[in-house]
C-alpha cells in the first residue's frame, strides 16, 4: 500500500539548509497497524506529511496503492488525500460552531459527494464511534474523548485506504486515551490500515509494528510480539 524509496526532504531555513529526510525506505501493507516514533527533529513529522500527501519529497519515490505520487502537483495531492487518506490530529481540529454531524460531513463536501448519501454515511460513522446520541452537539458540548471520536468519524467518512493519527491521545487523560486506542484497534481488526505518529511508548506498544526515525533515517523497524 505504501512504498518509499530513498525519500529525501531538504528545507531552506534562512541561510541554512536542513536535510529532514536522508533517504527513507519504507513499506506498509494493507491492514497494518503501525506506529512511527522519533524525538523532536528526527524527521517523523516530515515523513508523515509526505506519505500523507501533504507535502512532496525533494528526491526519491513514493508509491501509494501502486500509484506514483512523488511529483504530483498540490491540487493532485489534494485529490489523493480526499479519496485515500483520513487524518486524526492531537488538537481534534473541529469547527467550534458546527455540530458533530456537520464536522464529520466536511470531507464529503470537499470531495463533492452526494449530500443525502453523505449524511447517511456520516451518521453511520458517528454510530460506529459510539456517538449516535450526540450528532447535534457542538464541540463545546462534548468531552475531549468525544471530540476525538468525532474526529475519528470524520477521518473515516470518505472510507479512506489509510488513517493517519498524529499524537491522537496527546490531549486526553490516560483512561480516555486507552478508550481511543481500543477504538483504533477495533478499526484495524475490521481491516482499516492505521499509521500513528507518537512519542509515547505505551501508545506505540499497542500497534503491531514500530518504526523508529532518527536523524532523517529509519533507525529501527520491528514487529510487536
Amino acid at each position: 500500500m505504501i512504498h518509499t524509496k530513498n525519500l529525501t526532504k531538504v528545507y531552506q531555513a534562512g541561510s541554512q539548509v536542513v536535510q529532514a529526510l536522508k533517504g527513507v525506505n519504507l513499506n506498509v501493507d494493507k491492514g497494518e497497524f503501525v506506529s512511527i516514533m522519533g524525538p523532536s527533529g528526527s524527521g517523523k513529522s516530515t515523513l508523515m506529511n509526505i506519505i500523507g500527501c501533504l507535502d512532496s519529497p525533494t528526491d526519491g519515490d513514493y508509491y501509494l496503492n501502486d500509484k506514483s505520487v512523488s511529483q504530483l502537483s498540490d491540487d493532485e495531492l489534494a485529490g489523493i488525500r480526499n479519496k485515500e487518506i483520513g487524518f486524526i490530529f492531537q488538537s481534534f481540529n473541529l469547527l467550534p460552531r458546527n455540530s458533530a454531524l456537520n464536522n464529520v460531513l466536511l470531507p464529503t463536501k470537499y470531495a463533492g459527494l452526494d449530500a443525502k448519501k453523505s449524511i447517511s454515511v456520516a451518521n453511520e460513522m458517528l454510530e460506529l464511534v459510539g456517538l449516535s446520541d450526540r450528532t447535534d452537539h457542538t464541540p463545546a458540548e462534548l468531552s475531549g474523548g468525544q471530540q476525538q471520536r468525532v474526529a475519528i468519524a470524520r477521518a473515516l467518512v470518505n472510507r479512506p485506504s489509510i488513517i493517519f493519527a498524529d499524537e491522537p491521545t496527546g490531549n486526553l487523560d490516560s483512561k480516555t486515551g486507552n478508550d481511543i486506542m481500543n477504538l483504533m484497534r477495533d478499526l484495524n481488526k475490521s481491516g482499516q490500515t492505521i499509521i500513528i505518529i507518537t512519542h509515547e511508548d505505551n501508545i506505540a506498544s499497542q500497534s503491531d509494528r514500530i518504526i523508529k526515525i532518527k536523524d532523517g533515517l529509519v533507525e529501527e523497524d520491528s514487529k510487536n510480539e
